[in-house]
């Protein structure tokens, strides 16, 4: 498991390599829902999302093979890994689907990672990675469930905390897990957490009502950045220790929520990046009056060609 000496551990060993990343309040009047609302803008991060917080952190625990790291991912956590091992001076080898972001398979070839294009979803990525590393002795540098990935990401929610006083809840988007389960052992209970997935893609909501991890079908519109098949280990425990719920989203509402950053806040997320604040504006979830809810807008690798106005709220 991880806690919060792992987090701050990795805050340390990154410092210098990742980005504080901006932290805005705004009326939510603006979006169409009560109350104010911070949002952590972390698709400010490096490659556009959180991830090189944790790719750093694995990759800086030791000396690097020299056949370089390898990853499997829908995009981003790629992306971070490129991105790190190239700061690094290492090869990388990124495994991804075919049904993976254009933007992020032309980004992942412009940092010099070798990009393997394998399979519908990140499962069979996933496998093709592994089966690969085994064969060249690469560092594997797993999307989501490594205590040091975890423990990179966490350091978004340490972070938050040093930039905002008060949190009652942290809304965050839910793929394998890397994320909410990073923010979470950082708060350990002291704040709530509340995971957000799509209804097409309830991998954490599904586990939790299995009492265990378990295999879901994936389909829907966020399916490069939340497409996980099954949640972390280290996601699941932590969340029953932790307390984090899970909530779902439809697809129509993660369109919305993309819509109103960008037409009212001009940040321009991904899909999956503005979940948070799709289970705000469908109605998944309902804060209560005066509670202070955090938002992190996780990623914004996207095509913006298709940004318009947002529906009227």
């Amino acid at each position: 498991m991880v806690d919060r000496n792992d987090v701050e551990a990795a805050a340390a060993l990154v410092e210098g390599r990742v980005r504080q990343t901006p932290v805005i309040t705004v009326d939510g009047a603006d979006l169409g829902v009560p109350g104010l609302l911070s949002l952590k803008l972390e698709l400010h991060q490096h490659t556009g999302s959180f991830k090189p917080r944790g790719a750093f952190n694995r990759m800086l625990q030791g000396a690097l093979p020299s056949a370089g790291v390898i990853a499997a991912s829908g995009g981003n956590h790629g992306l971070a890994v490129a991105y790190a091992a190239r700061s690094l001076g290492v090869p990388a080898e990124v495994f991804v689907p075919v049904t993976a972001s254009p933007v992020k398979v032309q980004r992942l070839a412009g940092l010099g990672a070798q990009v393997r294009q394998v399979g519908q979803h990140y499962a069979e990525a996933l496998a093709a990675s592994t089966q690969r590393a085994g064969e060249t002795g690469a560092l594997v540098v797993h999307a989501y469930d490594q205590p040091e990935v975890v423990a990179g990401q966490g350091t978004v929610g340490r972070e938050l905390e040093g930039q905002l006083d008060g949190i009652d809840t942290v809304l965050v988007a839910v793929g394998g897990g890397g994320l909410v389960s990073g923010i979470a052992s950082w708060f350990d209970g002291s704040v709530r957490v509340v995971g957000v997935e799509p209804e097409q893609i309830p991998t954490l909501h599904a586990s939790l009502k299995a009492g265990r991890p378990v295999d879901i079908e994936v389909g829907g519109i966020a399916t490069d950045s939340l497409g996980a098949r099954r949640i972390g280990d280290i996601a699941f425990e932590t969340a029953r220790r932790t307390g984090v719920v899970s909530v779902l989203v439809r697809d129509e509402d993660l369109v919305r929520a993309r819509r109103l950053l960008w037409s009212e806040l001009r940040v321009a997320a991904e899909l999956g990046g503005a979940a948070a604040l799709a289970a705000l504006v469908g109605g998944a979830y309902v804060p209560q009056a005066g509670e202070r809810v955090a938002l992190i807008v996780c990623g914004g690798n996207t095509d913006p060609s298709d940004l318009g106005p947002a529906a009227p709220h």
